[in-house]
């Protein structure tokens, strides 16, 4: 129930095709400071040929100064429901797109799609059709979020559409997405939990464990089992106990395991982000926002699955229950609250929002960062790290009107 049919239509129509970084000709943006995986470069620039970075400027470069600026790699979420009105899980194909570019407006030039829980043969309709974008480069991919998960820790998702993670139904998914999935996050202490991992590990597929009640132990199996990814640390498992400790302390003790972190100011504190930074070390952590249709649109009713949810001031909270039920958070947000309020350093945070998830999803030769050879994905920020343009394999998608 959510949108106004008229806002939502005005967020469609900002879809229109961005324009071109400089009509075709190489583009140097020159002066800024230049966040790159070797360091931070004052004065530096960053050279685009069509829609790629390259190492050595053209003769026939046009040069655009962004002295006093910020230029970061574009964003890349590898959880994300919906935005600008619009749902992934249960939207039609243009509702999707609406869902991209809003995000993309706020920076994320990379965007694996997200679903929640629902009945497998509608999950792999959703998968059919979320392929298809994948497939032409609107989306990095397929992330399944249920229904495999404990009922003990299913946060925003309908426990009677949830199911054990039998092997045979997990490949049922990964095949309906026809080699477009990237992740499906898991309770692996349910039956067929580890077995799933394993499988999904065969395929080249992210085995994340989330929405878990896991021990520790039964952690520790899952990641020797090939798990990689623990799903939005610390939402929807055990806290951390002295007795027992349970996942979170197994998550954070292994070198295999990346971390999500929702940096949004409700689901975490503070003090848990940057307990996550220090047992993890800065590449070893994902932003991500597990955004859903509200992100970048407004308060309101909205529904996830089948579940109804109202945002107020921001904050998704189920209709019935009171859980939070996803975020209404954008990449930029985030961004500007790891550098301002939580004190991460500049490079921390671009690891944690590019490089990071880039290397994840097995995309690093291609996004992530800026270094020649990549896509020209691009954030540009002012001094007070404001974003000011998003440029996508080359074109902007936010033109920062700059001479």
């Amino acid at each position: 129930m959510a949108a106004d049919p008229g806002a939502r239509g005005t967020a469609r129509q900002a879809t229109t095709s961005p324009q071109p970084a400089s009509d075709s000709a190489p583009l140097i943006l020159s002066g800024a400071t230049v966040v790159l995986p070797t360091g931070t470069v004052h004065n530096g620039r960053v050279i685009i040929d069509g829609d790629r970075i390259i190492g050595a400027a053209p003769e026939n470069a046009q040069v655009t100064d962004v002295t006093g600026h910020w230029l970061i790699p574009g964003f890349v979420d590898i959880h994300n429901h919906g935005g600008g009105g619009a749902s992934f899980t249960s939207g039609t194909t243009d509702d999707v797109l609406t869902g991209i570019h809003t995000h993309r407006l706020h920076g994320t030039t990379t965007l694996v799609a997200s679903t929640v829980t629902g009945d497998m043969d509608f999950l792999a309709q959703r998968a059919g059709l979320l392929s298809e974008l994948a497939e032409q480069g609107d989306i990095a991919g397929i992330h399944f979020e249920g229904p495999f998960i404990s009922p003990c820790r299913k946060g925003a998702h309908s426990e009677e559409l949830l199911r054990d993670p039998d092997p045979a139904e997990v490949r049922k998914l990964i095949d309906a997405a026809r080699g477009q999935a990237r992740m499906v996050t898991l309770a692996t202490e349910l039956p067929g939990g580890v077995d799933s991992v394993r499988l999904l590990a065969e395929h080249g597929v992210i085995a994340a464990i989330g929405h878990t009640d896991a021990t520790y132990e039964q952690t520790v199996e899952a990641i020797d089992a090939g798990a990689t990814v623990a799903t939005h640390l610390f939402n929807a498992m055990p806290a951390l106990g002295h007795r027992t400790p349970g996942p979170i302390a197994a998550l954070l003790e292994d070198e295999r395991i990346t971390v999500e972190l929702i940096n949004d100011g409700t689901h975490l504190h503070p003090a848990a982000l940057q307990l996550a930074f220090h047992h993890k070390g800065a590449d070893r952590v994902a932003f991500i926002t597990d955004a859903m249709d509200a992100a970048g649109f407004g308060d309101g009713r909205y529904m996830l699955g089948p579940l109804e949810v109202e945002v107020s001031d921001g904050v998704a909270r189920l209709v019935e229950g009171g859980s939070i039920a996803g975020s209404t958070l954008t990449l930029d947000r985030a961004f500007k609250r790891a550098v301002t309020i939580d004190q991460l350093p500049v490079e921390d945070a671009v690891a944690a929002l590019s490089a990071n998830p880039a290397r994840l999803l097995g995309m690093s030769d291609r996004v992530g960062s800026l270094e020649p050879g990549r896509y020209a994905d691009l954030v540009l920020l002012d001094a007070d790290f404001e974003l000011k343009g998003v440029m996508r394999r080359g074109e902007w998608v936010v033109d920062p009107q700059l001479g």
